[in-house]
């Protein structure tokens, strides 16, 4: 298995093990796992309502581009770009697409 197919089946278990922990006791929000595997996007988002107020938003979105790992999102407590080092990702496939390119720099991930 080449690496883009293993860091594809590592982001989906994350997204996936986060939308189990992620019901609520109402049910009327859900968690939504969208894996677009064409284009190497993949998202976990919640969407319903709670009252008369609408729930809809991303919880953790990923990319895969030119072979690197994008964290794009992470709405959760989970730092994802360690469990993806403790996965086996090497730290120059991950990029924390969240912070500024200028920032890349200073942390122990990939500059993108």
């Amino acid at each position: 298995m080449d690496n883009v197919e293993r860091y594809r089946q590592f982001i989906k278990l994350i997204l996936s093990e986060h939308a189990q922990i992620s019901t609520t006791t109402t049910g009327v929000v859900t968690a939504e796992l969208i894996f677009d595997t064409e284009h190497d996007h993949y998202q976990l988002a919640y969407v319903g309502w709670q009252g008369d107020k609408r729930i809809f938003g991303p919880v953790m979105h990923f990319d895969i581009q030119d072979g690197k790992i994008w964290i794009q999102y992470n709405g959760t407590e989970e730092s994802v770009a360690e469990r993806l080092v403790e996965m086996g990702v090497p730290t120059q496939d991950i990029v924390i697409g969240f912070h500024s390119s200028f920032k890349h720099q200073f942390t122990r991930y990939a500059v993108g």
